[in-house]
């Protein structure tokens, strides 16, 4: 990894070795996937020989592979933790990616590390504070905006890390509690369990119902596609691809696609003169048109890159709604088997269709067989799998949320990365030299002793020379330039020249994964610099005996145990947000004049969560307490196995 920010790298997720392994062949300079344990997504695991498998395949591009450890630990989870560090670490990991800052204060291998967005990061203290840390890159909060990543570039030199595409979590990372509360599942324990995506009704406080039956906590995706260029220019070098549970085909479409629009800000200096450069070697050939609207999203937003706007909300449904494709012009009546469809591009076979019935709610069908209308008109008979529902009537408007033919070629190779070599050929003492140097100019020379015969045919024998020393179609290479440095056209084997070009490729490989750097641990400031705050909060997820004494070694005085450790039983804010539902509303105090912030309620069955709004910080709390069984069930859990003072604690 280059120590400036003028290298541009895409951080594609993997839910295993083997999305990984594809992610890097779509184009991904890096790749972060979890280990067996303490990631924060805890059934995205997968085992060290797994992830040495794909940090081979990585290293092949000096691409990176980087490993999330990043959930809160208990006491008895740290050395299990420690030694799963180390097996990362000789297992070729270029970087582990955490929450937990009491791994800080353990003997760790010379590994870099990464500070989770659980961490946080949303201003320049903090980001300077993890910097002076150790922390060589920083995965900024997703609602910063341009000019905020600005100040945090201006306060540092570390990499930063910014979400580009996926899911967004509408709390601020790592200041979220609704699941610990409800469910036991903790979502800085890799658990959560999505209260975000469930309907609730919005009431006022007078007990007034705004609104009813909708997804009020639940965001459209992330799509910074637009943004990139701009986003490189405030100081980001790392551009990150959320979806460690996605699957294959998502991994392989959006990978491609920002792919494809970083190779175009490398390709074109920005207007001030500005030049990119990429993290990893070789180019990738697609063998399809990546397209993101047609891979699993809620809608798209970029926002907060440019401030507060509407639009950011995924109210009607947290489910894939799909891509507008035309509307119902007429039913079946009689058997209720097909119905016509007025539709913008060709329907084909097992496609999904949906579309929103009576009551909003978002339902759908599988396409059995698509008869296309022979006159061209633009309509096709739609015989689906199972009989109609009765709320499909003409006009209803339709999306496609499965286009069957756009995955049936994400299933197949659909793409392959290359890396550039330039061959010279000469003669030796005692025979022939193949010397191979690819673009990042590692070279090798592989011989062959043999007489020098001189051919018959020069000009064929020259031709088959270049023919057969250029066949690197079964490797990772391909050839660019070949030189030939010989007194004449010699007479060789067909079988001899290939031997000696896959001695040549085999010794390349070598030398490239030899080669590859893993980058340097960044040293701690001695003597520690101070926290920015020296109080902190449940909000701060300190869970453990070594945390503590970070934070303690960095001048912090009264330490709150993590919510998940914690005797708190009243009301607090179990999720911290930039959503604000007063401004979805139109009912927010800065714009609307007379309008009060006051609480309101949400209310999901028989759960009744207040809101409170911070005005001056444009934030939202939702605030609730412990559920009952829940508080008995970690109570349980503190005593046997967490040996942490709960409560602040005064450590002077």
């Amino acid at each position: 990894m280059s120590t400036d920010r003028q290298t541009l790298e895409l951080l594609a997720p993997a839910k295993t070795a083997d999305f990984g392994i594809e992610a890097i062949n779509h184009g991904a300079d890096a790749v972060y996937i979890g280990g067996p344990a303490f990631g924060a997504r805890s059934s995205a695991d997968n085992s060290v020989a797994d992830i040495a498998r794909l940090v081979k395949h990585a290293h092949r591009y000096h691409a990176q592979i980087f490993v999330a450890t990043n959930t809160i630990l208990f006491d008895h989870e740290l050395e299990p933790a420690r030694k799963l560090i180390w097996q990362l670490y000789d297992a070729g990991v270029d970087a582990l990616i955490v929450q937990d800052m009491g791994l800080l204060e353990f003997d760790l291998p010379p590994i870099q590390l990464h500070a989770s967005t659980q961490t946080d990061i949303r201003d320049a203290s903090k980001a300077r504070f993890l910097q002076d840390v150790g922390f060589s890159q920083i995965v900024l909060a997703r609602e910063l905006s341009l000019a905020e990543v600005k100040k945090i570039a201006a306060a540092t030199t570390c990499q930063l890390e910014y979400f580009v595409h996926g899911a967004l979590c509408v709390a601020f990372s790592g200041q979220c509690y609704i699941s610990h509360a409800h469910t036991g599942r903790s979502a800085n324990r890799g658990e959560c369990s999505q209260a975000c995506r469930l309907p609730y009704d919005l009431k006022d406080a007078a007990g007034n119902t705004v609104a009813s039956n909708q997804h009020m906590l639940s965001m459209t995706d992330n799509n910074q596609s637009a943004n990139l260029r701009a986003l490189a220019a405030a100081g980001v070098s790392s551009f990150k691809i959320e979806g460690r549970y996605k699957d294959l085909s998502y991994v392989k479409n959006i990978t491609a696609h920002y792919r494809t629009l970083i190779d175009d800000i490398l390709a074109h200096p920005d207007a001030d003169g500005t030049a990119w450069r990429r993290a990893s070697s070789g180019r990738t050939t697609f063998f399809f048109t990546p397209q993101a609207d047609k891979t699993f999203n809620r809608g798209y937003t970029d926002y907060f890159t440019h401030d507060r706007r509407h639009g950011i909300e995924a109210f009607e449904s947290p489910k894939f709604v799909g891509e507008p494709i035309g509307r119902v012009r007429k039913i079946d009546t009689k058997g209720r088997k097909f119905f016509d469809v007025e539709r913008a591009a060709p329907i084909h076979n097992a496609d999904g269709l949906t579309w929103y019935d009576p009551r909003g709610e978002l339902t759908g069908l599988r396409v059995n067989r698509a008869e296309a209308d022979g006159g061209g008109a633009g309509i096709d008979r739609i015989f689906p799998a199972d009989p109609l529902p009765a709320d499909l009537v003409p006009g209803t408007s339709l999306f496609r949320n499965h286009d069957h033919e756009f995955e049936r070629t994400l299933e197949k190779k659909s793409a392959e990365r290359r890396i550039g070599v330039n061959a010279l050929f000469a003669a030796s003492a005692d025979g022939f030299a193949l010397t191979l140097t690819d673009e990042d100019g590692v070279a090798v020379t592989a011989t062959l002793t043999a007489a020098f015969e001189p051919a018959q045919n020069a000009e064929r024998a020259l031709a088959t020379l270049r023919e057969h020393l250029g066949k690197l179609g079964n490797t990772i290479f391909t050839v660019g330039e070949i030189e030939l440095d010989l007194p004449a056209a010699p007479f060789l084997p067909a079988s001899q020249l290939n031997a000696l070009r896959r001695d040549a490729v085999e010794q390349l490989e070598a030398a490239r994964l030899a080669a590859h750097a893993r980058p340097p641990r960044a040293a701690p400031v001695e003597p520690p610099v101070p926290y920015p705050q020296d109080a902190l909060s449940y909000l701060a997820n300190v869970s453990n005996d070594k945390a503590r004494a970070f934070y303690a070694r960095h001048g912090v005085k009264l330490i709150d145990a993590a919510f998940e450790a914690n005797e708190e039983r009243d009301d607090v804010s179990l999720m911290i947000t930039k959503h604000c539902l007063r401004y979805s509303f139109n009912l927010c105090p800065k714009e609307v004049k007379g309008i009060r912030p006051d609480p309101m309620q949400l209310v999901n069955g028989d759960e009744t969560l207040t809101l409170k709004f911070d005005c001056k910080r444009c934030e939202m709390h939702v605030i609730g307490a412990l559920r009952p069984h829940v508080a008995k069930m970690r109570d349980a859990v503190v005593a046997q196995k967490v040996s942490f003072v709960p409560r602040s604690v005064s450590r002077n």
